[in-house]
């Protein structure tokens, strides 16, 4: 870790996707503990190694975002730490890690669980070995703060021998979110995180909600991939699955072709016939579409029913929390608590919106690793 003069740290998060960069950059006045982060500069690069991009692979987009921030005075030598967002840690990793020869084998020995996320986070961080030499690299972890469910709620009724063969259990995703509201909403509320039951709704493009009790996640919605759980833009959530066999019967599709259909072409998308964006959805309502109606109908429903299934495992809960591109739309946010709030005026709940910010938590976490 660099020494700075005035004490300040800077740190660089990368969110690397199979075809994209997000970046961001903070700096951490006082590193002593002052914890007060300012966010300097952000962006995006995209359509890596897609025909016709100039980006060939992630090394090269990062080094481009190198040049990018030095061109803007922030050189690479000022960097202390990066902050790599990995979606998936298995069960190895409960807490963000630095990253080793031996964590990194570990990572890729997830990329079988998450074989559109891993390989692409492994790439940004090879890239940054060789780019940045010496400098700390942070991974952290998606999944790990889903690491505290218990294994009555991550288990599945099937075979014990292919959750000891193959890993097969819920993992749950949107960690960092998730974390990250509930931190946030406990300021709100001016108790500690751990005081409060609360249910953390991340509602975008990908949905899951969670159930936060006394500061850690004893239950989320998504399971051993992020398929599972709610309706989604694109994605099915719950579904039978002797439907999916009955579908591939009877369409004679091959798993792949399955596969695509419920990631996808189904949820809101699916339904309504019309697109997975929720605003798109909204003013099909207002113009009359039957179909759109339905997909809102299940969305909502959908959220209802795992809202008042986390309160029962909870015991009760102090506040519903909404975020992500949908979940911070507050006409979304009425729908979603319409049918619900009768019964939980009693317990005096509160409705909150919060925006989420994944990269400020990646940044937090890696400060307090490097710090250790």
């Amino acid at each position: 870790m660099n020494k700075k003069r005035n004490g300040d740290l800077i740190i660089l998060t990368l969110n690397c996707g199979s075809s994209s960069v997000k970046y961001s950059l903070f700096k951490v006045k006082g590193a002593d503990g002052d914890k007060d982060f300012a966010l300097i500069t952000n962006g995006q690069i995209e359509c890596i190694g897609q025909e016709g991009s100039k980006v060939k692979n992630h090394k090269e987009a990062i080094k481009i975002i190198l040049d990018t921030l030095g061109s803007k005075h922030y050189s690479y030598r000022n960097i202390d730490a990066v902050g790599h967002r990995v979606v998936h840690g298995g069960e190895y990793f409960r807490k963000p890690t630095l990253i080793n020869k031996d964590v990194l084998s570990k990572i890729k020995s997830c990329a079988k669980l998450a074989p559109l996320h891993n390989p692409a986070n492994l790439a940004g961080i090879e890239a940054c070995q060789v780019l940045l030499p010496g400098i700390s690299q942070v991974a952290v972890f998606d999944t790990a703060f889903h690491q505290t469910i218990p294994p009555r709620a991550y288990m599945y009724a099937i075979p014990y021998r292919y959750y000891k063969k193959y890993n097969l259990r819920k993992f749950g995703f949107h960690g960092m979110s998730h974390q990250y509201v509930s931190r946030e909403v406990a300021k709100r509320l001016g108790k500690p995180v751990s005081q409060l039951k609360l249910i953390t709704c991340h509602l975008g493009n990908g949905c899951s909600i969670c159930a936060v009790k006394n500061g850690i996640s004893v239950d989320t919605s998504m399971g051993f991939t992020p398929l599972a759980g709610l309706m989604m833009g694109t994605r099915s959530g719950d579904i039978d699955p002797a439907a999916v066999l009955y579908i591939m019967q009877k369409e004679k599709l091959s798993p792949e072709q399955m596969e695509e259909i419920l990631n996808k072409q189904s949820g809101l998308k699916g339904v309504s016939g019309i697109s997975n964006d929720m605003r798109i959805i909204e003013k099909a309502v207002k113009k009359g579409s039957k179909r759109a109606k339905l997909a809102l109908s299940i969305f909502t429903y959908s959220i209802r029913k795992y809202i008042g299934a986390y309160i029962a495992i909870m015991g009760g809960v102090d506040a519903v929390v909404f975020t992500a591109g949908i979940g911070e739309h507050i006409g979304m946010k009425k729908m979603i608590s319409y049918g619900i709030t009768s019964f939980l005026k009693k317990l005096n709940v509160k409705f909150l919106v919060v925006h989420t910010d994944e990269e400020l938590m990646i940044t937090q976490e890696v400060f307090k690793t490097i710090k250790k």
